[in-house]
């Protein structure tokens, strides 16, 4: 099977995997409901207000990371015997940590101070959200990485 990073170097399959997440993440965003799904809403709509295509540019700027990130992970699935979706599911808190850790450094060396500041404002609620968003995730990784 091939690993993530693998998948995501290959350029046949990284556009589409690349629309694929950006539609996961308009998709989590837009089921978010209550005043923290407001907020949520307001900051995306104001991160991807940043430039036409800025939501697009920062996925293909974090896959290689999440990638590596992700990959040790998703082999500790097959490891032991288990599909991605349901690994990640069982730990969803560490999937989450694994993303943010890449996120967290990218929002600090920012150029865009709106993008940081957002950033800032719901890094707090940020594992949550992530956690809530890891089926998704896990979903899309298995569809580009199972045999």
């Amino acid at each position: 099977m091939p690993t993530m990073l693998e998948t995501v170097q290959d350029a046949t399959k990284r556009k589409t995997i690349i629309a694929d997440c950006v539609t996961v993440i308009d998709e989590e965003v837009a089921a978010k409901g209550g005043i923290g799904g407001l907020a949520i809403k307001g900051a995306y709509k104001v991160v991807k207000g940043v430039k036409p295509g800025f939501i697009h540019e920062a996925v293909d700027g974090l896959l290689d990371d999440f990638s590596k990130q992700l990959d040790p992970l998703a082999q500790e699935a097959r490891d032991k015997g288990k599909r991605v979706p349901e690994f990640f599911e069982a730990n969803r808190s560490r999937v989450a940590d694994a993303l943010l850790s890449i996120t967290d450094g990218r929002a600090q060396r920012s150029r865009h101070a709106m993008v940081k500041s957002t950033y800032e404002k719901l890094r707090p609620s940020a594992k949550k959200n992530v956690e809530e968003a890891v089926p998704r995730v896990a979903r899309l990784i298995d569809k580009y990485t199972s045999a």
